[in-house]
């Protein structure tokens, strides 16, 4: 049996080399010419064959998403590959369902540039531009989260973007990276400020930007980033509204909240927050301030591990036992939810349990 596992290895080992060299020869000796990709059956493009659909589009001015970078682990970059773009690859399949793929979707950082190709994006995303920013300051909300504050630089009319939606920000080489590297980000500031942006970052372990932004990032530093993306941002209903969100699900709900403000929203408005300890807490002068001068808003954090010695005197526990303690069955609200994988899908399936309609829920999930 141990002479078979090690035998299993052994193949594995050498099958996984094979790929390697696979991938480099083809990088370094394929000579694919030029190539044309036909986007929309509207807008021909003529590039240079052989990279990533994902970084030949963005040499193109077309962004697509991509919170991972283009490293195929988010699926945010997916795009309808109608012809030319070959096989779907193992490294595709864990994220695309029965329908998508009889849809022709694919992972547009795994699909290679080889043969012409016709496409289609969401329109909206010809709309993405690209930014020139400069780090006006850095600021620690938490021991893990930073408030990035940036000004654009250009282009001279600034940025239009609907509160709730992120922005792909990008940082240099440095000795984590071979090149520069990005990352998607919620934005938390104001969308009626056209000219600067704020973005909360959580420190991610090893993680290449989140580091660069903990440990290297400097005030006056000029960067680059594009968006706007995302369909996380308020609906017109006259339905009464619930946030849900942790850590630094904060950010796109802080900037939703500017709007409900401009906009005096008369209906019930709740925030459900869910952290460790009161050290975890942030915003919360913005929050407390909005209890006061909204019509109609109730913010309620909850911690899971509060220490006696903080006497900590609020909710306890984790943001799910706020909709089972607060939320009625078939409440009429639309929820709004922002945080990691596990904690949606929780706030889901509670929700679902109370007969809240899918067509009110809406999420954003931070991988």
């Amino acid at each position: 049996m141990l002479t078979l596992l090690v035998s299993l290895l052994i193949l594995s080992g050498i099958a996984a080399l094979l790929a390697l060299f696979l991938e480099i020869a083809d990088s370094y000796l394929a000579d694919y010419g030029e190539k044309q990709i036909l986007i929309n059956e509207q807008k021909q493009l003529v590039v240079e064959g052989g990279r990533p659909l994902l970084s030949t589009l963005m040499g193109q001015g077309i962004f697509i998403p991509s919170a991972c970078g283009g490293k195929g682990t988010c699926s945010y970059c997916k795009v309808k590959v109608l012809e030319g773009g070959g096989p779907v690859l193992p490294t595709e399949t864990p994220y695309l369902s029965p329908e998508e793929r009889n849809a022709h979707v694919r992972l547009s950082c795994q699909v290679k540039v080889k043969d012409n190709l016709k496409i289609e994006i969401p329109e909206e995303l010809f709309l993405v531009k690209e930014y020139r920013v400069r780090v006006e300051s850095i600021r620690d909300l938490t021991p893990e989260i930073k408030s990035i504050s940036l000004r654009i630089q250009s282009p001279e009319e600034g940025i239009t973007f609907k509160a709730g939606q992120y922005v792909q920000f990008e940082v240099p080489k440095y000795k984590r990276t071979s090149g520069p590297e990005y990352r998607a980000y919620s934005i938390s500031s104001d969308a009626a400020e056209r000219h600067s942006l704020e973005l909360v970052v959580t420190k991610v372990p090893q993680g290449a930007v989140t580091t660069y932004v903990h440990d290297f990032l400097k005030e006056g530093e000029d960067l680059r980033a594009t968006g706007p993306y995302g369909k996380f941002y308020l609906r017109n209903s006259d339905r009464d509204i619930l946030f849900i969100a942790t850590g630094s699900g904060m950010a796109p709900v802080k900037s939703i909240l500017h709007q409900v403000e401009h906009e005096q929203l008369r209906k019930k408005v709740q925030f459900f927050f869910g952290a460790r300890t009161p050290k975890d807490l942030y915003y919360q002068e913005e929050l407390l301030a909005w209890e006061k001068t909204l019509p109609d808003f109730k913010y309620v954090p909850t911690l899971s591990r509060p220490l006696e010695e903080e006497h900590w005197k609020g909710e306890k526990g984790r943001v799910t036992n706020l909709i089972d303690k607060y939320i009625p069955e078939g409440a009429n609200i639309d929820v709004y939810i922002c945080g990691s994988p596990a904690m949606v899908d929780s706030c889901v399936e509670i929700l679902k349990k109370k007969r809240i309609p899918d067509d009110r829920i809406f999420f954003d999930k931070f991988e």
